[in-house]
């Protein structure tokens, strides 16, 4: 349903350029926006007239006209003035209320459609149906972002969003729930991971520099068809959820640079137990200090290679390899080994996964 506000403004500026006034009423009387004092307009005859089977009435230096939507009158117009075509410019009024119906309504549609579609809650019938009849395009190249903004006050990220991703462009912004943002993004051209990182860093430094807040972006893999967006939102999602488990650190997530994060995501809980337990007995490393964590992780990033990690570090050889021995004693695992490195790396986010989930469970 439009607002009173919009339906005000409309008028308003057909009193502009007409100077007719105006006065629109709902179908029980009340009256929704006007131009002018429309207290002499007696709310028994705009209900009469709404229930007559015409579509106009005179009634002195008023003309009262019918808005209709598609078929069923959904306000009564209300035309007053001295000139003869007071009539004429009613019927104008009428036309571009009449427009402003649709125009919201489709929108309203669009949105509800996009939502069920990334539910999976329509028959693929449904899909091309309702795509026909709100002229969404049914075969084109599309990934789902999901943006999680925080600290978001009164949807300015949603208002921010929608200015810079257009509809007439083949983008649309809904959400499912309150804590994301979902961009179904129309693309063009080469749909390459590097084009796909570019807009989850423009939609990252847009909301940064503009609104001052921090987020999240996640995406899935492109899709051919509009059946398949669903999918896309499913990668986006889990995306977003293996990004702050596995890789807090990164502010964008990518569904095909998931890694072995994706794998244990998907692990059921009692085979996560088991395999901890397996490695580390009761001896599970509840928490590992910064300086254990970051030279771990510095190891890692330098392919178990000693030398170049210290020098990264600014540390001595020995005290590396004096940390190293350390992990080994209270872990059993030498992390200098491929496989102890790889056992090592996948327990420790498999242990993060774990709590996450605990986490979740109290939250």
């Amino acid at each position: 349903m439009i607002s009173s506000q919009i339906i005000q403004t409309s008028i308003e500026e057909l009193k502009a350029i007409t100077k007719v006034d105006f006065g629109v009423y709902d179908t029980s009387g009340n009256l929704v926006a006007s131009t002018m004092d429309m207290e002499k307009v007696d709310a028994g005859l705009v209900l009469g007239f709404a229930k007559s089977p015409a579509d106009s009435q005179i009634i002195g230096a008023q003309h009262l006209l019918k808005v209709l939507d598609e078929g069923e009158v959904l306000y009564i117009l209300v035309a007053r003035g001295l000139n003869d075509d007071v009539y004429m410019v009613g019927k104008i009024a009428v036309c571009q209320l009449q427009n402003l119906i649709i125009a919201y309504k489709e929108r309203y549609d669009r949105n509800n459609f996009f939502q069920n579609l990334l539910l999976d809650n329509l028959l693929l019938v449904d899909i091309y149906n309702r795509a026909k009849k709100l002229h969404i395009e049914v075969s084109a190249p599309r990934a789902v972002f999901l943006i999680e903004a925080r600290q978001e006050k009164d949807g300015i990220a949603t208002e921010l969003l929608k200015g810079m991703f257009l509809s007439q462009s083949g983008d649309y912004i809904t959400a499912v729930d309150e804590s994301s943002i979902i961009l179904i993004k129309s693309l063009e051209g080469a749909c390459t991971q590097a084009v796909l990182e570019h807009i989850a860093n423009t939609i990252l430094d847009m909301l940064n520099t503009e609104a001052m807040l921090s987020a999240k972006v996640a995406y899935g893999t492109v899709v051919k068809e509009l059946k398949d967006v669903s999918k896309s939102y499913k990668e986006a999602k889990m995306a977003l959820d293996v990004g702050k488990i596995f890789y807090a650190e990164k502010n964008v997530a990518a569904y095909s640079t998931l890694g072995i994060g994706r794998l244990i995501y998907q692990l059921p809980v009692n085979l996560c137990r088991i395999f901890i337990q397996e490695i580390f007995g009761d001896d599970i490393p509840e928490e590992l200090d910064d300086e254990m964590l970051t030279t771990i992780n510095k190891f890692f990033e330098n392919n178990l290679n000693v030398s170049e990690t210290s020098r990264q570090l600014f540390v001595h050889r020995n005290t590396l390899v004096y940390r190293i021995e350390k992990l080994q004693k209270s872990t059993g695992l030498d992390i200098r080994t491929f496989d102890d490195a790889l056992t090592f790396k996948i327990a420790l986010m498999v242990v993060n996964y774990m709590k996450y989930l605990d986490a979740e469970k109290h939250s």
